[in-house]
This record gives structure tokens, sequence and C-alpha cells, in this order.
């Protein structure tokens, strides 16, 4: 859905400004507890390559990642707009025209190239939002647990994790890391699910991408 600027609904982030806020400053003029931001995976200054309006008629257009759902988005920008990959931007800002959810396929190459970095910069940036997975992960089904849907987490860790939250709550990747012998890399280990949810569509459960907070 197309949002035009200042009148969109955060909606489409799912979470609202708080998560948003949350994850750092935004580019654009506008503070990130105003709406929902996203982190730029490439920025075209000449418009879409396969616009082939004259190009004094095509708009700078960019493509970004959502901090608080990871949702994907192409954004129209404003012609002055000073942004570059990797900045947080405001989604309702000035420096965005209108933009809309789309999905992995409508990326353009670079674009895709970049969602682990900016995947990476968006959990470093809010390290207590994904340390509490480990503490409320809760099951799916009788046999399927959440955090099964890890990477490397079997039965085993899975008990252990269970097992030691309930002592007290894990406080940052490096604490449970320290209490969960042979979880080595906690924080890679959500950073693969996001990064496996985002790129793939036709996932059973999706536990991060599409999510409110």
């Amino acid at each position: 859905m197309d949002h035009a600027d200042g009148d969109g609904t955060p909606a489409d982030d799912r979470s609202g400004a708080d998560a948003a806020a949350d994850a750092g400053e935004s580019t654009g003029g506008s503070d990130a507890d105003e709406g929902p931001t996203a982190v730029l995976l490439d920025v075209l200054p000449n418009g879409r390559p396969d616009d082939e309006r004259p190009q004094s008629s095509k708009s700078p257009v960019a493509y970004g990642l959502g901090d608080a759902s990871f949702a994907l988005y192409e954004l129209t920008l404003d012609d002055d707009a000073d942004v570059s990959v990797g900045d947080r931007i405001a989604l309702d800002g000035p420096a965005v025209g209108r933009y809309r959810e789309v999905s992995f396929d409508d990326l353009t190459r670079n674009a895709a190239a970049e969602i682990e970095y900016a995947a990476e910069a968006i959990v470093e940036a809010d390290e207590e939002r994904f340390v509490d997975f480990y503490n409320e992960a809760g099951p799916i089904t009788l046999r399927l647990h959440q955090l099964n849907l890890l990477p490397g987490i079997g039965k085993k860790l899975r008990n252990d994790l269970l097992d030691e939250r309930k002592r007290g709550p894990f406080e940052s990747f490096a604490d449970v890391e320290e209490r969960i012998s042979g979880l080595h890399r906690p924080r890679e280990v959500i950073l693969e699910r996001i990064v496996e949810e985002i790129r793939e569509d036709d996932l059973k459960y999706r536990t991060f991408v599409g999510r409110e907070e």
C-alpha cells in the first residue's frame, strides 16, 4: 500500500512509534519516535531503471528494511533528500514522499545484498528486544516451540534455555552465551532466522518478520 507524505499510517511497520524509536536516530529531519523507521538498503538517485518516463519526471527511489517488523519498503524520496545506504530514515518524514511495502523479489540486487547488514544494525541498536525473545518465546504447537525455529536449537538447547530462564531472565546476548552451554552465538542465531524469514515467502512459521512488538 502507498502512503503520501505526512498522512500515511504506521500500520505498514506494524508496531507503532515506540519500537521504532528504540532502534535509534533517523535521517531526514524527523525524530524516530514520530513514526516507523527503516534502514536503507539501496538508493537510486535517478529512479528505478525500469521506469521509462523521462528523467525529468522521475524521483529518487530507495529500498529499506523496517526497524519494527523487518518489512521491506520501496520509498519515493524528495529530490533534495541526502541519504545513503545504511542510514535510518523516518518513513513519514520530510525526506520520503511516499512508501509501499514490497517483497524480497522486488528488491534490487544491491538491496538484497544489504539485508544481513541492515538486520544486524537493527538488532545491535535494540539488543534488549531480541534478548527478550530468549526470555519470552513460547510453544507454537504441542510438538513445536518458538525456540526450535532458531537454527541449531534442538530439544536439549531448548530445554536448557527454558530451565535457565526460570532462574532469572537473560540480560544480554553475552548472558545467554555464558549461561547456556552449547549456544555460542545467540545473536547470530537470531540474525540468521531473521534473514531467512525476510528472504523466504513460504515459511510456515514467522517469529520476527511481520510481527507486532
